[in-house]
Order: C-alpha cells, then sequence, then structure tokens
C-alpha cells in the first residue's frame, strides 16, 4: 500500500512553544479525523517525513511512538507503519466545518469522478473508438519530431487548423481559412478569447433566456453588461432583443439546438439577427455545440454560412463528438478580426498540448472523424427513442417528453405544480444526474422540467432501470 499523502499538511511552526513533535502527532490526528486518513493507510516512513520537514528523525521517530502508544499507528516492520486498522469510530467520525458547494452550476457534475446516469453534456464513452485512438496517440509520441517539445503555437497546430477549416466548410457551410481558426481549451476559453478581442467595458451582451447555464457565470464577472432575451418556439425573439438593447455590441445564440430548450432558430429570425447585426455593427456569437447530431433529415447549415457581412463568429467544440477529456474547442474569428485575436491569443495563453491537437487532426484526415459521427448519429437516434419511450411509459402522466430533432439531451417536462429543483435533488440522492430546467431562466418564468442527458443509456434495460429509480425519487 502506497504512503497516503493526499490532502496532508505536516507544515511544523518553529515559532510555536508547543515541542515539534507534538505538532506532528496532532497533524496527523487531524488528517484522521478529517478523513485524509483512513485505517489502513500507510504513513510516510520516518526518514523520508524526517528529511521532507527538515527535522531530526529522532524528533519523528518520537511522534511516531506517541501515536503508536494511543492506538492512532500500528507499526508493521519492514512492511512501515499503518494508520491503526482498529482505530476507535469516534476518531474517524469528528464532525467538520464543510465548504457548501454552489448549487446553481452543472459544473459539479464535473469533477474528474465516473459520470452519473443521464448526466448532461456527455457524447456515449463506450462507443467511442479507443483503440484507433489510442494507436494514433503513441504514434503521434512516438514519432514527432523534436521542435514539437517546445513551446506550441497560441493559435493552434496549424494541421489541426486546416482541418477544422475543411471540415466546416463541407459539413457546416461555414467558409473560413486556417488562419481564422483558433484551438481552444473549451466555449470559456473561445468567449475569453473573444470578448478580450473585441469588447469594451460596459458593453450590452444579449443573452438567451434560458440560455446555457455554464456560459452564464463567466458572463456575468466579464466587464460586460448581460441583457437576457427570451426564446420561443422560434428561437431567440430577435424583435424582444432590439428593444431592450438595440445597440448591444454582441447576441450570443445556440441556433441549431436552442441549449436548453432544444427549438431550432428559424431562419427568419436567422436573417433578422444577421440584418440587425450587420446594421448596429455589432458581433454575433454562435454555439454551434451538438450541431452534428440532428435525427430528421441532414445537419442544419450553420448561422455563419448565411453571414455575408462577417459578423458572426463561430464557436465549435470536440467535447460532444469525440469525447470531454479532450478538453479541445476552437473559435472562427472574423476575417476583419484575425489580427486582433491573435495578438489577445498570444497574450492569453501559450498554446495547447501538440500530442492531442495533432492526433485529433490525424482522427480527421484519416476519415475516422466522418465514419464516428455517421456511427454515432445512428446509435443516438436509437438510444433517445428508447429513453424517451421507456421513461414515458414508467413515469406515465408524470413527465412529458417531446422530442427535438436533434443533441444529445431531451427535457421531460413536469407540471407547473411541481418543483423541479427539489424532484432534481431527489434523483441525484438517489445517483442519477438530471438538471433542473428552472435553473437555467435569468428573468422569464422559469418553466418546470428536467434535462436527461441520453447518450449513454445502452438499451432499453438500463433505460427501464434508470426510469424506476427516478420514479422511486419521485415518490
Amino acid at each position: 500500500m502506497m504512503a497516503a499523502k493526499s490532502n496532508l499538511d505536516l507544515r511544523i511552526d518553529r515559532a510555536l512553544a508547543q515541542p515539534m513533535y507534538l505538532q506532528i502527532c496532532q497533524r496527523f490526528k487531524t488528517a484522521i479525523e478529517r478523513g485524509h486518513l483512513r485505517a489502513g493507510d500507510r504513513v510516510p516512513a520516518v526518514r523520508a517525513l524526517a528529511t521532507e520537514l527538515n527535522l531530526a528523525r529522532g524528533t519523528v521517530d518520537m511522534a511516531y511512538r506517541v501515536l503508536a502508544d494511543e492506538g492512532y499507528f500500528q507499526v508493521r516492520g519492514a512492511a512501515g507503519t499503518v494508520v491503526s486498522p482498529s482505530l476507535p469510530q469516534p476518531a474517524l467520525a469528528k464532525p467538520q466545518a464543510t465548504v457548501p458547494r454552489h448549487s446553481s452550476a452543472v459544473a459539479t457534475d464535473y469533477d474528474g469522478r465516473a459520470p452519473r446516469p443521464l448526466q448532461l453534456g456527455l457524447p456515449a464513452l463506450d462507443a467511442f473508438p479507443r483503440k484507433v485512438w489510442n494507436r494514433l496517440v503513441a504514434h503521434r509520441l512516438r514519432y514527432s519530431e523534436p521542435m514539437r517539445l517546445a513551446y506550441p503555437h497560441p493559435a493552434g497546430y496549424d494541421q489541426l487548423r486546416e482541418r477544422i477549416a475543411t471540415y466546416l466548410g463541407v459539413s457546416r457551410g461555414v467558409a473560413c481559412l486556417p488562419e481564422q481558426v483558433f484551438v481552444t481549451s473549451g466555449l470559456r476559453t473561445s468567449l475569453e478569447l473573444t470578448l478580450s478581442s473585441l469588447s469594451s467595458p460596459g458593453d450590452a451582451f444579449w443573452y438567451e433566456d434560458p440560455g446555457y447555464l455554464l456560459a452564464r457565470p463567466f458572463l456575468q464577472s466579464a466587464a460586460i453588461r448581460l441583457v437576457p432575451v427570451p426564446v420561443d418556439e422560434d428561437g431567440l425573439m430577435v424583435e424582444q432583443g432590439r428593444r431592450l438593447a438595440p445597440h448591444a455590441r454582441f447576441a450570443m445564440v445556440t441556433p441549431s439546438h436552442q441549449s436548453p430548450l432544444g427549438m431550432t432558430l428559424s431562419l427568419e429570425r436567422r436573417m433578422a439577427l444577421l440584418e440587425w447585426a450587420a446594421n448596429a455593427n455589432s458581433w454575433i456569437i454562435e454555439d454551434d455545440y451538438d450541431s452534428e447530431f440532428r435525427y430528421q433529415g441532414r445537419p442544419l447549415p450553420a448561422l455563419k454560412s448565411l453571414d455575408r457581412n462577417d459578423r458572426v463568429i463561430y464557436c465549435g467544440t470536440f467535447s460532444k463528438v469525440m469525447f470531454p477529456g479532450l478538453r479541445l474547442a476552437y473559435v472562427v474569428a472574423p476575417a476583419s478580426a484575425v489580427a486582433r485575436f491573435e495578438a489577445v491569443s498570444s497574450n492569453l495563453n501559450a498554446g495547447g498540448p501538440y500530442l492531442l491537437q495533432a492526433a485529433v487532426a490525424d482522427f480527421m484526415s484519416e476519415g475516422h472523424f466522418s465514419r464516428h459521427l455517421k456511427k454515432m448519429r445512428q446509435l443516438y437516434a436509437e438510444r433517445r427513442d428508447i429513453t424517451q419511450r421507456v421513461f414515458q411509459e414508467v413515469l406515465g402522466e408524470r413527465i412529458r417528453i417531446n422530442l427535438r430533432p436533434g443533441g444529445l439531451q431531451m427535457l421531460a417536462k413536469l407540471d407547473e405544480r411541481e418543483n423541479d429543483v427539489l424532484l432534481g435533488a431527489r434523483a441525484r440522492a438517489a445517483g442519477l444526474a438530471p438538471y433542473p430546467l428552472s435553473r437555467w431562466y435569468v428573468d422569464a418564468k422559469p418553466q418546470q422540467g428536467l434535462l436527461l442527458g441520453f447518450a449513454n443509456v445502452q438499451d432499453e434495460a438500463e433505460a427501464e432501470r434508470l426510469a424506476l429509480t427516478l420514479k422511486r425519487a419521485f415518490a
């Protein structure tokens, strides 16, 4: 068993009158009480800890002997010293202050642990071609030239920028040059790059209400004025935006699959939005986050493909089409603003890791990317239909699921008398990860509903098990 060091703070305050060996004893007792050290965990060797703390071995040895005498440690000779497996329960369960977690952000799901069922923002992790991916990464790792050990380009790996530009031209109708493509680590970084390049303090910013929840905290902390603009079945209500802030500097939209309600921005609204941006000399940020997954007809052209006045800033991501652990996204800068984006990009970061960018470029150039998308569209269509049918059957009139043409999540609407925050909390306590719809609203009257990620619901049996768990949570 490895020596446990996570979360341990064994630093010694030499200014205290308390002997140093007693300070060490108290640090270990505190770590045990707070759960940072558990029964059976191995502790650092006397010599190693003495070296780390710059103390005499005798001081540390005395502390270990005291802890062993009090029953906290068990000495096992050559096998080392461990936290006593027979430690009395009260020593392991003292109450401690807890840091409250923010209750209104989906980010609580993104903690590096195994995803929970129905979690939003996840593609089918079981269906990603890991063998192909591992081969491409290993090849780049084995044969990369020495220059790749230096600092990467702040705007992104050149071959990846070329592949993205080609892909967008073919699949999304976005005509752009590789020089306009800037590789980022996610939408937040794309927004930071965009606002740092084009905004001034106090600029008004149209934001869909309800709108993408994870973007809101960053936008609220930026030096802009957030203007929530309501949406209806045709998407962003452009005329309402004109009334609320006619000279806003930015408008952010999710036109292909509105986040979170799922409708498509109508052609009439698209043209009105583009006309407003051209006349007001404003910018439109298009978040095209999961437009590749449309289950009725072909994927819709991007709003950027209709842009004739260079006013649309296009944002895409590999998190939904490959896997979120890549932390790779991209933004297409307007041709007139490339120089500003380049300057800001150089100041914001030192560039993303070469290895993963190069592997993604190979994944695209060898045809794996397009094949994976085709396979996933079919798989998600099947999983979506199974999840909707089974959940509707099991939960009956308690929910209403009306499928949208695309996306990786579905909305289970609830009666207005329900409390989606309370139901969501009960479902989370049962091990699921739906998210309450009402949390996505800013000023508009919130609807009651639960957002469900379906991409990882593998079959009907799993769908039924999850639906029954949710039903019990409702009860």
